[in-house]
């Protein structure tokens, strides 16, 4: 039966459900191989506990060469590099060379892009923040700084560069808008919503900030309308006016309020920089700014009427009358400001500072852009100076300024090695790396790295952004035993209904647990060829092992969701973690949704129905919890549900059973053809499939036929099951695959 075609929905029987808990933000760590002794636990059926930890954390050190014409060198090698960690030379575990020109051809879209390009690891990524100051900068400058961004997000990023959007204002310090995505449409839906009162509420359905409002056509071609204002005022007339309250607080503040607030400023954005340590690979922090009044930090002009002041108190004698700050700057808030400047290094983040003020729009008159602000120059240069950064001044083109620092990184040399004697206390270690490079030529790096320490230490927002940069690169991770399976099934007219089915393995769950709470998040995203995200769901699982530890360490956990998608070719992302240690799966699979009202014949993957049983289940949200149309469970045959396996695990003997579903297959005898293939790609004689029946679903254009598998000739490994079933009347044809695995 079609999974629109009836409003009740039938659970696979003989398992157990765990509801849906409101999802939880948590994180990756570093790499890590934990020894634990499962095996005398499994005897005695209690899960098994952590007993001893060898940590092996994996250093990646980012590289670029610059030559003295600003252009990367390329041709260096791993006999030309030298990494030292706290002065020790390291052995280098793995060299790799990351060309953007060459991995990425220029005007090629995501999804045309190799899949080496698309999972590129997160440390070879570029990283940008966008970060907005909202109260050292007057509403007009903002307003134009949003246009340039959004330019610059469009059209200058590389497929696979990720960018953030957040902003900074006096009220609630740094906030991330958009977490680093290579989702275009929307970071240019999080720069249109920059100054309007209800972004955390566009931002709280998803809890990693990928999506903050729902895809479409328009808004992607700029239209916004999901990050309007609820008003009927202009948004532009809206934002300005929210924009101007932040900025009146700024400037009421008399002088000594003033060095609080910037004190403020500066802590915060070194609190920002440490969470950002978190994203691997280098960052490059945009930020967008007037900067604050120079004078707090270096003092008035020693040539100007100040100054002459201060010369006659002290030829005087009245040193009392000189105010130090105000002469030679606030001591604290240089302190302040070289402690931001360190952590941003130690966090390999360089700030390219945007000073706003030289953005003037074309025959602007207004009284904003006339009013007399201080200087903020001299911080902002500071700021990008010591970070290895640039200040972009007193133009309107900055997407070409910012094309020219781009084009520097194109070429990016990770350079890995490995430590285990690192002790768990979150120490800073310094890094230098030597090369052997051409004379005038320029090193850049990180300035070192931060050891592991325990993940519950983390902040809640380092804790989202490793989650997201796991989603974002979709790089395979297997702390967890991860496998998925996703197939759409024909719903509505214009989009099918897609199962999500998520198996996390047992042992690889309650490894290292010491307490009896086990919980469990999971997050699945679905993007599209262009890199947009389409739909998503996030889950949060607590198991009590004393009652389930027998199920959990039996088979696993098992998770039935689903996401409604129109037909294409996607990428569904699924991450699953561990919350208290931070153990972490992610697995991706490529999922295409035929045009089924086209007609045109249809296989959805084979469906092995999992015999093993013992799995702890865990289902969505109903339909009827979320007020929305139940769906019919879609994993039936005569109408009775089954379970499929997101991989098989077949004994050399067993002969598995399986259901195909077909969609536009036509009337007529049908014929079954099966092809084993190996982790190579090269087809294999073993195996044997077998059509049993063609069972009658009652449902026009939908087959669903049982068949055998039988696993013979095939030595313990994992393979595909390639299928193909045709009607010989009309040779209409339908092709799909299953990855499996064959148990000694």
């Amino acid at each position: 039966m079609s999974p629109a075609a009836s409003p009740r929905r039938l659970s696979p029987p003989r398992q157990r459900f765990v509801d849906r808990a409101p999802a939880c933000l948590c994180g990756l760590l570093l790499v890590s191989a934990a020894a634990f002794g499962a095996a005398s636990t499994a005897k005695s059926g209690a899960p098994p506990r952590f007993e001893d930890v060898t940590q092996v954390v994996s250093v990646q050190v980012p590289v670029e060469v610059v030559g003295r014409d600003g252009r990367p060198v390329r041709g260096l090698t791993a006999g030309d590099f030298e990494v030292f960690d706290e002065g020790q030379r390291q052995q280098l575990r793995s060299f790799r060379v990351v060309d953007l020109d060459t991995l990425e051809p220029a005007g090629e879209p995501l999804g045309s892009l190799s899949l080496e390009a698309q999972q590129l690891d997160p440390s070879a990524r570029r990283h940008f923040l966008l970060l907005f100051d909202l109260s050292f900068a007057r509403p007009a400058t903002v307003l134009r700084a949003r246009e340039a961004a959004r330019d610059f997000v469009l059209h200058s990023l590389r497929p696979t560069d990720l960018a953030a959007i957040a902003t900074y204002s006096l009220q609630t310090g740094p906030r991330l808008v958009v977490t680093f995505t290579p989702d275009r449409a929307q970071l240019a839906r999080g720069i249109l919503s920059l100054g309007l009162d209800n972004v955390q509420d566009m931002v709280k359905a998803d809890p990693l900030r990928f999506v903050i409002a729902p895809p479409s056509a328009a808004e992607a071609a700029g239209a916004g309308t999901q990050v309007r204002p609820d008003s009927r005022r202009p948004v532009e007339q809206v934002v300005r006016e929210n924009l101007e309250v932040l900025r009146r607080l700024v400037e009421r503040a008399d002088r000594a309020y003033s060095n609080d607030l910037v004190k403020n400023y500066l802590k915060t954005l070194s609190d920002l920089a440490k969470v950002l340590d978190a994203v691997h690979g280098r960052k490059h922090v945009i930020l967008f700014s007037e900067g604050f009044d120079s004078r707090l930090l270096i003092g008035h002009d020693p040539y100007g009427a100040e100054a002459d002041v201060d010369n006659a108190h002290v030829e005087s004698g009245e040193v009392w009358a000189v105010d130090n700050d105000s002469r030679y700057g606030n001591t604290q808030l240089q302190g302040e400001l070289r402690r931001m400047v360190r952590d941003f290094k130690r966090a390999d983040c360089v700030i390219e500072a945007v000073d706003i003020a030289g953005l003037q729009a074309r025959g602007d008159a207004t009284d904003d852009n006339r009013e007399a602000r201080p200087n903020g120059e001299e911080e902002l240069f500071e700021m990008a100076h010591e970070t290895g950064g640039e200040l972009l001044k007193d133009t309107n083109d900055f997407r070409a300024q910012l094309d020219r620092i781009l084009s520097r990184s194109t070429v990016t040399y990770l350079l890995t090695f490995e430590r285990s004697d690192l002790k768990s206390d979150g120490a800073f270690r310094r890094l230098e790396v030597k090369a052997k490079v051409p004379s005038g030529a320029r090193l850049s790096y990180r300035a070192g790295y931060y050891a592991p320490r325990p993940f519950r230490q983390l902040d809640p927002l380092a804790k989202v952004l490793l989650a997201s940069d796991g989603i974002a690169s979709a790089a395979p991770r297997s702390d967890l035993d991860v496998n998925v399976l996703v197939s759409p099934f024909r719903a509505q007219p214009k989009r099918a209904y897609v199962p999500v089915i998520v198996e996390v393995g047992g042992p690889s769950l309650v490894a290292g647990h010491k307490s009896d709470k086990l919980n469990v998040e999971i997050y699945a995203y679905v993007s599209d060829s262009h890199g947009q995200m389409q739909d998503f769901f996030t889950q949060r699982v607590a198991v009590d092992l004393k009652k389930s530890g027998n199920s959990v360490l039996g088979s696993g956990l098992k998770y039935y969701g689903h996401v409604d998608l129109p037909a294409g070719e996607y990428r569904v992302r699924i991450l699953v973690r561990d919350i208290e240690s931070g153990r972490t799966g992610v697995q991706s699979a490529a999922l295409s949704i035929p045009a089924y009202e086209a007609g045109e014949p249809a296989l959805l993957p084979p469906f092995f129905i999992d015999s093993r049983g013992g799995w702890l289940m865990v289902r969505e949200r109903t339909a009827k919890e979320a007020g929305k149309q139940a769906v019919v469970y879609p994993f039936t045959v005569n109408g009775e549900p089954y379970i499929p396996a997101a991989l098989p695990a077949l004994g050399g003997g067993e002969q598995a059973k399986l259901c195909l579903v077909a969609y536009n297959l036509g009337a007529g005898n049908i014929a079954l053809q099966g092809k084993v293939v190996g982790a190579d790609g090269v087809p294999l004689a073993g195996g044997s499939l077998e059509l049993v029946a063609r069972t009658s679903t009652g449902v026009s254009g939908l087959d669903k036929l049982l068949a055998t598998f039988k696993p013979t000739g095939l030595e313990a490994g994992r393979y595909t099951l390639q299928v193909a079933v045709t009607d010989p009347r009309t040779g209409r044809r339908g092709l799909s695959s299953v990855p499996f695995q064959v148990l000694r």
